[in-house]
């Protein structure tokens, strides 16, 4: 693979202008997609196998026409202090306010709160419930715009009006940390390089991988059912990681040069070097990645592929935008070493008096292994402890900021009807196998009412049928608890008597009991997840290091990693724990697919720096040099660049946490948390400190697994091959 890269890397020096026009035309070709494409339309969430999504499919066929999927609101009264909703004037202006509602051309219906009986008991809150034809994606601006208008009407008049549901949902902001972050890889790549042009070269190329591979999921957005949030992951992952791997590149070309290669050549050995892990870490993220795919989630396979293929785009443009823009550049990049005119002169820095900070830090961890590597457990370990309290959920108009109407409106409906209303259960009863469907839907209702936690139970809406009914159960505690979880388990626990004596069958659904089943599926997968990921990634890295124990410190390594960063999820996220900071302004269960997708993503994250360290302990290693030698060699080359790639990666996540959106908030703290801990602790301490301690063991292969391998040359032994080839052929006969 070496050798091929090789010639990639000097073919792309040697023909910039053409790479560089390829890169260029399918960046405009991306762009022009996502300009000239339609606007995602509705984007579905549905979870095929679970009893939630079996009821939804249900209800589209017994009730058609009922715009089971179209946007809602709610817009909640509450009357002014010593007043009551059901006072003369009071009641005039809510009634003028449903009249208004009604006029759009995309709403189905407008609730009267009086005629439906959604006024509190104590008479202080009413709401009025609108359905709309379409859903929120495909609400019209204007549709958004009369129904904020007919709120500031009854504002005027004197009441509190808020308004919950999802059509007043938007597209999530990120605000100006993103910039920051984005600020502060430069910075980074600035210190890193000592020049201004070549910290500028992975800026450029990770902007355009992650403009063609964002412009690509906007064009396919409509057509793909893609949503807002699947390309802010892209982008996010695909920013951090084309950084990363542009500057392993251009870190390795300078040191070639450093070493009196000429600009070409020093190009294609870069490529065929740190290229070569480039290769390899891209596939290790693109496996976790795709593999979420097993998790049988629709919108989650979508938002890992989208991702992945914007990570197969950062390294193509690795392998070959930058060499061709380090023929542009020409004498500007400077050798390693040596520091442009702007930031140190133009003149070769001269040499430290003594070893680099790498070197210090690796020889003090073979020195102290057994210490560092106990502090490294330990304290992740530590770190890890909240973990053990992980509540999962999926967020709802309670976790919004309470600077949103959506939350204030949430707030008042808990006020003023109970904290289960705002998480309503809707159960169907499918008696179309029942001789008696009346008998069996009243049954029903008359079992559900005797179960603990439940306020409310409507009686039975049939179809026109008359084979399906609908009842909406308001429990007694919010969503989000383990209370309203045991009552929908309860419910269905009764459908097994309830059918046997009816032959009907009872499906519970609705938000809440989706996020229910959707917490249960995804607990479900984890495991087999884990499995297909970290086995498919650990035969990969045997492949790359020739190994067996290396790989398996990598993935135990892994786990401590993610542990921990879980356990700092849950104490931000959960506990409130420097949630100010963060600017989590409600504390809740952290999102169920948050697990899962950390494990996916920061898997293939910590495996990058696996790769990017461990091969230079190996390509020493191999070249003749002591095991613990070899581990101070290789923090003396990479510790400085993978310190700059980790600390990039983390401003790069972060810059997410300004998200206005809880789901990218928290998966930009996960991320970069947990790009903390594995890099710093487990890459920097943890795997030192072990391979310290096993010495060669560390290397040893099976002699019949080695030749059953094939040899990807990850090291450039090859190269050093032709080399060889090359000085004997100067050498006089």
């Amino acid at each position: 693979m070496a050798t091929f890269l090789y010639k990639l890397g000097r073919l792309a020096f040697r023909r910039r202008h053409f790479v560089a026009l390829i890169w260029v035309a399918l960046l405009t070709l991306a762009g022009v997609g996502a300009a000239s494409a339609p606007a995602a339309g509705n984007t579905s969430f549905s979870i095929p196998g679970t009893e939630a999504q079996k009821a939804f499919d249900l209800l589209e066929q017994r009730f058609p026409g009922a715009s089971a999927d179209g946007a809602t609101a709610r817009v909640v009264f509450k009357a002014p202090a010593g007043q009551k909703m059901t006072d003369a004037g009071t009641k005039a202006t809510v009634n003028k306010t449903v009249k208004e509602l009604t006029g759009g051309s995309e709403v189905a219906s407008v609730a009267d709160p009086y005629t439906g009986h959604a006024v509190s008991k104590d008479g202080t809150i009413a709401y009025a419930s609108v359905k709309y034809k379409v859903s929120g994606m495909e609400l019209e601006d204007s549709s958004r715009t009369a129904l904020e208008d007919a709120a500031d009407h009854a504002r005027k008049a004197g009441l509190t009006v808020e308004i919950g549901g999802d059509a007043l949902n938007a597209a999530p902001e990120t605000g100006a940390t993103e910039i920051i972050g984005i600020a502060i890889a430069a910075v980074v790549l600035v210190i890193t390089f000592g020049s201004l042009l070549a910290a500028g070269l992975p800026l450029l190329t990770a902007i355009i991988g992650v403009g063609i591979g964002v412009s690509t999921v906007t064009a396919l957005a409509s057509a793909l059912d893609l949503g807002t949030t699947t390309s802010t992951l892209a982008s996010m992952i695909g920013l951090a990681v084309g950084i990363d791997y542009a500057l392993f590149i251009v870190s390795r070309y300078r040191a070639e040069l450093a070493e009196g290669r000429t600009r070409e050549d020093a190009a294609g050995r870069a490529v065929g070097t740190a290229g070569s892990a480039v290769v390899f870490a891209g596939l290790t993220v693109v496996i976790a990645l795709v593999g979420l795919s097993v998790v049988n989630i629709p919108m989650l396979t979508k938002m890992g592929i989208a991702a992945a293929g914007t990570v197969v785009i950062a390294v193509l443009i690795a392998l070959t935008m930058i060499p061709a823009l380090l023929g542009y550049a020409g004498r500007r990049v400077k050798p390693a070493g040596e520091k442009s005119k702007l930031l140190g002169g133009g003149r070769a820095a001269k040499k430290p008096a003594r070893p680099n900070m790498g070197t210090r830090w690796a020889s003090f961890v073979v020195r102290r292994p057994v210490a560092v590597l106990l502090l490294g457990v330990v304290g992740l370990g530590a770190a890890a402890v909240p973990a053990a309290s992980l509540e999962l959920g999926l967020p709802d108009d309670g976790s919004q900021p309470v600077s949103t109407t959506q939350r204030r409106a949430y707030d008042l409906l808990s006020e003023g009807f109970g904290p289960g209303f705002n998480g309503p259960l809707m159960v169907v009863v499918d008696a179309k196998d029942s001789a008696r469907p009346k008998t069996a839907f009243t049954e029903v209702s008359d079992e559900i009412k005797g179960l603990k936690d439940v306020v409310t139970v409507t009686p039975p809406q049939p179809n026109k049928a008359g084979d399906t009914a609908t009842i909406t159960v308001v429990p007694n505690s919010k969503p989000s608890s383990t209370t309203t979880e045991d009552l929908v388990h309860a419910i269905r626990g009764a459908g097994g008597d309830i059918k046997a004596k009816t032959d009907a069958e009872i499906l519970v659904t609705g938000s809440t009991a989706m996020n229910i089943d959707v917490s249960q599926k995804l607990n479900d997968a984890l495991v087999p997840y884990l499995a297909l990921v970290v086995g498919l990634a650990f035969l990969l890295l045997i492949v790359v290091f020739r190994s067996i124990l290396v790989p398996l410190k990598a993935a135990l390594g892994f786990l401590l990693s993610v542990l921990a960063a879980l356990g700092a999820v849950v104490a931000v996220f959960q506990w409130g724990w420097l949630s100010g900071l963060m600017g989590v302004e409600q504390t809740g269960p952290v999102m169920s697919m948050m697990p899962i997708f950390m494990v996916g993503v920061v898997f293939g994250l910590a495996m990058d720096y696996e790769v990017f360290l461990v091969t230079r302990m190996r390509e020493a290693y191999v070249h003749g040099e002591k095991a613990t030698q070899a581990v101070v060699t290789g923090f003396r080359h990479g510790a400085r660049v993978v310190t700059a790639a980790a600390v990039i990666m983390i401003a790069v996540f972060s810059g997410f946490i300004g998200s206005s959106e809880a789901m990218i908030k928290m998966i930009g703290f996960g991320l970069a948390i947990a790009v903390f801990f594995d890099a710093f602790v487990v890459r920097m301490a943890i795997v030192p400190a072990v391979l310290a301690l096993l010495g060669r063991r560390a290397w040893w292969l099976p002699a019949w697994l080695d030749r059953a391998l094939p040899n990807v040359d990850v090291e450039g032994e090859g190269l050093r091959e032709k080399d060889a080839d090359e000085d004997r052929e100067l050498v006089p006969a």
